[in-house]
């Protein structure tokens, strides 16, 4: 599977509190960011949603 890039817009200052807490846990804020995302999924699934599978539109 391709890695891909999310950009998203936060506050500065959440910006600067999330990489703070990250470099105390010695942690890049990508892996931080993933880690969440894989837990937020496996706790919000949605049926029939197979992650390997690329979207196909207008079917």
């Amino acid at each position: 599977m391709k890695d891909v890039g999310l950009r998203i817009r936060v506050q500065r200052e959440l910006r600067e509190q999330f990489l703070d807490a990250c470099k105390a846990q010695d942690k890049p804020a990508a892996q931080v960011l993933r880690e969440f995302m894989w837990e937020y999924v496996a706790s919000n699934p949605v049926a029939d949603v197979d992650l390997e599978a690329p979207i196909r539109k207008n079917d």
